[in-house]
């Protein structure tokens, strides 16, 4: 009985077979209730394979791709057999974006495979792309090896633990490559629109990202992508040869239209147009373009700032451009048959540049531009003796060869006074041949004396030829790059000036001869002797005036400006471009200091200066001061002629009749006349000189500045207008 009050002993544990416990884990109960509602989950090798596909962007069964571009989604197939779980799914679409990825990049390969407009770091592009492709099929290969084989139920719990490939360990060892493809897709992206060093440029710039992994695997790709640019910029950099068929590189050739032609064209050099370098769409005959040096050094190769990749600075751009540049210029246009000899000094011509190493490639560039600079420095002074023709526009066409000035204004002043239409250019050349010989001007280089020439320029009727002359010094390829087309037409125009000035002063010497032949005959004429004193006042006023311009010209402006250019010269720094500006810097500052050019408007021809009209105006007056002179030098002449008849005629010597016109010339208005405009003329110039020294002191340019005051010394004119003012208020 009382056995029958104790509890019921609990069953008997489960029995051991063959060392397993026969018991079911949850995971097989779980199974087991899905399977009973008739719903299973996805076998683990059904899931795996779909997931492999997607990882090389194809549909699976159970998983598939759905839409295009960006639309571009992951679809999971409804079964009634089984079903994907939620947290399975969020890990499928996970891994899903490496096969998104994938199909992107391998699309973009794909699509440039063909195509002929790729250049070539696209190319390079592709090419590293599908190495890195290639390695993820090896990984995909490996993937598949490790698929779990399809187990029963029965064997699935005997066989414990997976240890063969599952969904988490594939999210594990996909990670790298997650990262990889997220890269190579970010660079497939920005390259639709970027080529060349753009594209290199774009790339660049993921590099500067502070994860190891992004910064070390855009190093790579870069270092690869980059190695037909490095490739162009190495026979940019050491022989100035540009191949870069595609027009990816920073520096292009500026090919030009040719004239159509019904000729053969077999014999022409097929490098003739990117050695020409002219503007598309511009036609021009080959002679023309060869004889423009300096078209050819600007127009030939083009800068894209576009196009130079980020890691270069603009300066080493310029300087790279500048010296493949040079290089090209001594080859070509200089014509120099050992131009290799300066690429081998370069002595880096043989290393290969890379993008690994930025400082080596700075070095190299520092190092080609400076060995290139001075060969053509060398070329330039040495076999083209540019210093010598430099010397000889300042020599003949700023006058600074004094014999030679005075010798030609002595020779050619008495034709020039003709009409221009009656001077003949024969007549002019010999005459310059006349003063070249007669001058220290013969002891110049044969070469320098050749290219002078005296010619006239375009003339209206009514012209003499003052108007028209000219002096022009003719260079050629490839001098005609430094002394240009426009540099020449400036120094005409300081020709006319200089030479307007030098006439002047002969005209100022001619008349202080007939003053000083009139004053050792004032005796005869005593009334004359104050007007012919106040001509010498306004001689000595107009002398003191033009001898100071003069002065100023020669020595303070075109004198220091040489002395500058020659210390440039000196130096031999910088390339071809910064020769040009430092000759165009020498060359605008004579321009706008000698014809008194605003600085704000520089010395362009529509913009003369208020001030040079004004002293031109004081040219003119010069010369009808000459004469008003000439005429009270004959009217002098007359009147002591007459005076000397009437004494012989009182002491009864016969030197015969009187003439009508001595007897015109003498009447007493027509002295008045004399020397009303006598005093007119002398007034009008202090008035005008008076006008040009207050503008003068009113010049933004220190330079002019001081030439008032040269001009106006102990304060002249200021003195001068003051003695006005108070004989205006005084009363008569």
């Amino acid at each position: 009985m009382a056995s029958s009050t104790l509890p019921s002993l609990a069953s008997h544990p489960p029995s051991l077979q063959n060392g397993i416990i026969q018991g079911k884990t949850k995971a097989q109960l779980l199974r087991e209730h899905r399977e009973r509602k008739g719903t299973s989950h996805l076998p683990d090798q059904y899931l795996l394979r779909d997931v492999l596909y997607l990882l090389q962007g194809i549909s699976g069964t159970y998983i598939k791709f759905e839409g295009e571009g960006v639309d571009k989604h992951i679809v999971f197939v409804e079964d009634q057999k089984y079903v994907i779980p939620q947290p399975v799914r969020t890990l499928v679409l996970k891994l899903s974006e490496l096969g998104h990825l994938y199909h992107r990049v391998s699309t973009f390969v794909k699509a440039n495979e063909g195509r002929g407009d790729v250049d070539s770091i696209q190319q390079s592009l592709c090419h590293h792309l599908q190495a890195q492709l290639t390695e993820y099929y090896k990984l995909m290969a490996v993937l598949e090896s490790q698929m779990p084989t399809p187990v029963t139920e029965d064997s699935y719990a005997q066989s414990g633990p997976s240890t063969g490939l599952t969904l988490r360990r594939l999210d594990v060892w996909l990670n790298e490559w997650r990262l990889r493809m997220r890269m190579m897709s970010v660079c497939v992206e920005g390259c639709q629109e970027a080529h060349g060093g753009a594209l290199v440029s774009l790339m660049h710039g993921y590099t500067d990202n502070g994860d190891p992994f992004i910064r070390n695997f855009t190093d790579r790709l870069l270092e690869e992508v980059s190695k037909p640019f490095f490739t162009t910029l190495q026979g940019w950099l050491f022989s100035g040869e540009l191949h870069d068929s595609s027009a990816g590189f920073f520096v292009q050739a500026n090919r030009k239209k040719r004239k159509p032609t019904n000729e053969p064209s077999d014999d022409l050099d097929p490098n003739m147009a990117e050695k020409e370098g002219v503007e598309d769409g511009e036609d021009f005959d080959e002679e023309s373009i060869l004889e423009s040096g300096l078209r050819i050094w600007e127009k030939k190769f083009l800068f894209r700032r576009e196009m130079l990749p980020s890691f270069v600075s603009e300066a080493f751009g310029k300087k790279i451009y500048s010296t493949g540049k040079s290089l090209n210029f001594v080859r070509y246009s200089c014509r120099d048959p050992d131009w290799h000899v300066t690429r081998d000094k370069l002595g880096d011509s043989t290393k290969s540049l890379k993008y690994s190493d930025i400082p080596g490639l700075e070095r190299s560039i520092d190092t080609a531009y400076r060995i290139a600079s001075n060969r053509l420095f060398e070329m330039f002074f040495d076999k083209f003796h540019l210093l010598d023709h430099l010397t000889a526009m300042r020599h003949y066409l700023m006058l600074g060869h004094g014999d030679f000035a005075e010798q030609l204004m002595e020779t050619l002043g008495p034709s020039l006074s003709r009409p221009a239409n009656v001077l003949y250019r024969h007549n002019l050349t010999a005459t310059l041949e006349g003063a070249i010989r007669a001058s220290n001007a013969q002891n110049d280089s044969p070469d320098v004396l050749r290219r002078l020439d005296a010619r006239m320029m375009e003339y209206s009727h009514g012209e003499i030829g003052w108007d028209s002359f000219t002096l022009e010094y003719k260079v050629e390829n490839p001098i005609d790059t430094v002394l240009d087309p426009v540099s020449m037409e400036k120094y005409s125009r300081l020709f006319n000036h200089l030479w307007q000035m030098k006439r002047v002063e002969s005209v100022l010497t001619s008349i202080w001869a007939r003053i000083s032949v009139e004053t050792k005959n004032s005796l005869k004429l005593p009334e004359f002797a104050h007007d012919w004193h106040c001509a010498r006042l306004s001689l000595s006023e107009m002398i003191h005036f033009i001898r100071q311009m003069q002065a100023w010209c020669q020595l303070e402006v075109i004198e220091c400006s040489w002395n500058v250019l020659l210390d440039f010269i000196a130096k031999k720094e910088g390339d071809l471009d910064a020769l040009i500006d430092a000759h165009g810097t020498y060359l605008d500052r004579v321009v706008n200091k000698v014809l008194l050019m605003n600085p704000k408007h520089g010395a362009k021809h529509s913009k003369e200066s208020t001030l040079l009209k004004q002293v031109r105006e004081l040219f003119q007056l010069i010369l009808v001061f000459q004469e008003v002179v000439e005429s009270f030098f004959h009217f002098s002449w007359a009147e002591a002629a007459r005076r000397d008849g009437r004494r012989d005629d009182e002491r009864g010597v016969y030197t015969g009749p009187a003439s009508p016109d001595e007897a015109s010339d003498t009447r007493p208005e027509v002295l008045n006349g004399i020397l009303q405009r006598l005093k007119e003329n002398g007034r009008s110039f202090s008035e005008k000189a008076q006008t040009v020294v207050h503008g003068l002191q009113a010049h933004q340019d220190l330079d002019c500045r001081f030439l008032a005051t040269r001009i106006s010394f102990s304060d002249f004119y200021k003195s001068k207008s003051r003695i006005a003012a108070q004989a205006e208020q005084t009363p008569r």
